[in-house]
C-alpha cells in the first residue's frame, strides 16, 4: 500500500513537470525561419527578322559561348528586298561614274566639228559680205543683195559662238551640282543595301553571354513573328537569392549586409550580401490580425548575391535563413 502510495506521487511529479517543460517550449520565442529562392538573369533572344525559323542549333540544357549561332531565320522577302537595294546601288553607282567620266571622246570630237564647220561658215559668210560691200560701192548690186549677206555673216557668227559653247561644255563635262547629286544618289542606294543586309545579319541569332539553354519556343519550319523570342539561356554567373520578408523583419537586413544562408538541395551553408531591398506590390501586403495590432505590414522583396560563384547552383532551388530572434508581433 505505501509503495502505491510512492508511486502516484512520483507519477504525480514527472506529470507536473512534463507539463511545466511543455508551458515552457510553448512559450519560448522559436527561431524563424525565411524561405526563398535561387534566381538568374535570363535573355530571351529574338529576331526583328520576321519569317520562317530555318534551324535550331541548340537544345534545352546546351551550355554555349559568346557568339555561338542559336537558330536561323528565313526570309525570302528581304532576300528579294536585297537583290532591289543591290540593283539600285548598281545603277546610282554608274550614273556616278558617268557624271565624273563626263561626255564620251566621240561626243568631245564631233563637238569640235561642228565648232570647226560653223568658223569656216562664218569665214565665207564675212568674205561674201565683203565682195558684195565692194559691188555695192560700185552701184553694181543693190542695198538689199548687201544687207542679205551681211544678215548671213552676222548670223554665221553666232552659229559659230554657240557651237564654240557647245563645244566647250562638252569638254567640261558635267556641271558640280549633277556630280553631287550623282554622289547623293548613290549614298542613298549604299543606305538602302546596308539597312537590308543588317536586317538580314539579325536574322542568324548568337549567344550575347555565356551561359545555358533553359528553354527552345519556336522548332525549324515554325513562323517566328518580329521580336518573338526563339531562345531563352540563363546565366548562372549572374544568380541571386530572393527573399519576401515582412517589414516588421526587415531590420535583420541592411544594405551590403553579409548574410549565411542554407541552400538544402547543395547541403551547403553559403556567405551571401544584401544587394537590393526594394517594397511588393500590394497583392503582396501581409495583414495582422492579432488584436490590438490591426494594421497593414508591407511585404518587402530582399536580393542577396553570392560572394562566391557556387557549383551546381540552379535556378529554383530554395534558399534558407534562420534568425535567432525576432519581434513578435
Amino acid at each position: 500500500m505505501r509503495a502505491n502510495k510512492i508511486i502516484a506521487v512520483i507519477a504525480f511529479v514527472l506529470l507536473i513537470l512534463l507539463l511545466g517543460y511543455g508551458v515552457m517550449l510553448a512559450f519560448t520565442p522559436q527561431p524563424s525561419v525565411l524561405q526563398g529562392q535561387i534566381e538568374a538573369r535570363e535573355y530571351n533572344i529574338s529576331s526583328k527578322v520576321p519569317g520562317r525559323v530555318e534551324q535550331v542549333l541548340v537544345r534545352k540544357g546546351d551550355q554555349v559561348d559568346v557568339g555561338d549561332i542559336l537558330f536561323a531565320i528565313s526570309s525570302p522577302e528581304l532576300d528579294a528586298k536585297l537583290v532591289q537595294a543591290q540593283g539600285g546601288l548598281e545603277a546610282a553607282t554608274a550614273m556616278q561614274q558617268q557624271a565624273n567620266n563626263g561626255a564620251r571622246q566621240q561626243q568631245v570630237t564631233a563637238a569640235k566639228e561642228q565648232w570647226l564647220k560653223a568658223q569656216a561658215a562664218t569665214e565665207l559668210s564675212l568674205k561674201t559680205y565683203q565682195r558684195i560691200e565692194n559691188l555695192f560701192e560700185e552701184g553694181v548690186v543693190a542695198r538689199q543683195k548687201r544687207d542679205e549677206a551681211y544678215t548671213q555673216w552676222q548670223a554665221a557668227k553666232y552659229t559659230e559662238q554657240a557651237a564654240y559653247a557647245m563645244y566647250q561644255m562638252t569638254d567640261e563635262g558635267a556641271r558640280d551640282e549633277t556630280k553631287a547629286a550623282a554622289a547623293g544618289k548613290t549614298r542613298m542606294a549604299e543606305g538602302a543595301v546596308n539597312e537590308v543586309n543588317a536586317i538580314l545579319a539579325d536574322s542568324q541569332m548568337r549567344s550575347p553571354k555565356k551561359a545555358e539553354v533553359s528553354e527552345v519556343l519556336l522548332q525549324a519550319g515554325e513562323l517566328a513573328p518580329s521580336g518573338f523570342p526563339v531562345v531563352s539561356i540563363i546565366d548562372m554567373s549572374d544568380a541571386w537569392a530572393v527573399l519576401q520578408v515582412r517589414e516588421d523583419q526587415l531590420l535583420q537586413f541592411k544594405q551590403d549586409q553579409s548574410v549565411m544562408l542554407d541552400i538544402p538541395a547543395l547541403q551547403q551553408q553559403v556567405e551571401f550580401t544584401v544587394s537590393h531591398i526594394s517594397v511588393m506590390g500590394n497583392f503582396a501586403t501581409w495583414r495582422s490580425t492579432e488584436s490590438g495590432h490591426d494594421f497593414d505590414m508591407r511585404t518587402f522583396e530582399v536580393e542577396l548575391t553570392p560572394k562566391q560563384k557556387i557549383a551546381d547552383l540552379r535556378v529554383g532551388m530554395s534558399v534558407l535563413f534562420r534568425a535567432d530572434k525576432l519581434n513578435e508581433h
